[in-house]
């Protein structure tokens, strides 16, 4: 299995808990190439749903099994029924030392690692560790009506220049106000290997149709 090219990150809204999460999950089914990042609390049980969605992980720590209330391991993730995770996001950023023991500690789980940037530079300083892939989102656009890809083109366009340079193996992908084909489409003719969204999915009213939109730009 190929990493995917639409990762939904359902953060914490309300659609994607309960039978919102099943509901998700259930329309990413039906667009190949597509994951889904649920709430924590939801992971284990839309992994054992059974559906063949790639599931990541909204966040691991980088710490072992023992002491520590309140964080999760990647081994535990995995164990739930992750296949990645991602890191750094623009509502979760960490210190670079926590953010090296998170991704060492995911790549040995052997999880993919999906890791967030909110700027250019920030993008050329993650490439250094050479994770999967890596997503350009400029934090102003994010939950927005307008994507990156229209309102800063340059930006999607010289991160994949940047990481092509500095780590040939990890892919780029680009989010904040992504919501449609049209976006996706934008994303992949300026060198991206795909997207990472939210609400454009989670909080549509048709969240099946909103996927087809997307996948129609691909």
């Amino acid at each position: 299995m190929g990493f995917p090219r639409i990762v939904v990150n359902a953060k914490l809204y309300a659609e994607a808990t309960g039978p919102g999460a099943r509901r998700l999950l259930d329309a990413c089914a039906t667009q190949p190439g597509t994951a889904l990042a649920p709430p924590l609390t939801e992971l284990a049980n839309l992994a054992r749903y059974g559906r063949s969605v790639p599931l990541f992980a909204q966040h691991v720590d980088g710490l072992a099994a023992g002491v520590g209330t309140g964080f999760v391991t990647a081994a535990m993730a995995k164990q739930a029924g992750a296949m990645g995770t991602l890191l750094n996001h623009a509502e979760h950023k960490l210190k670079p030392a926590d953010l090296k023991a998170s991704l060492a500690s995911a790549q040995a789980a052997g999880l993919w690692t999906l890791l967030c940037a909110d700027s250019l530079a920030e993008t050329r300083k993650l490439a250094k560790f050479k994770p999967t892939a890596i997503a350009i989102e400029p934090p102003e656009l994010i939950g927005g009506n307008v994507s990156v890809t229209s309102a800063d083109p340059a930006i999607v366009a010289d991160a994949v220049a940047a990481v092509r340079d500095m780590a040939p193996d990890t892919l780029v992908l680009c989010g904040a106000g992504v919501k449609t084909g049209r976006d996706v489409k934008a994303a992949r003719k300026l060198g991206a290997h795909g997207v990472l969204l939210a609400s454009g999915v989670v909080k549509a009213r048709d969240p099946l149709a909103a996927l087809r939109d997307l996948a129609s730009g691909l």
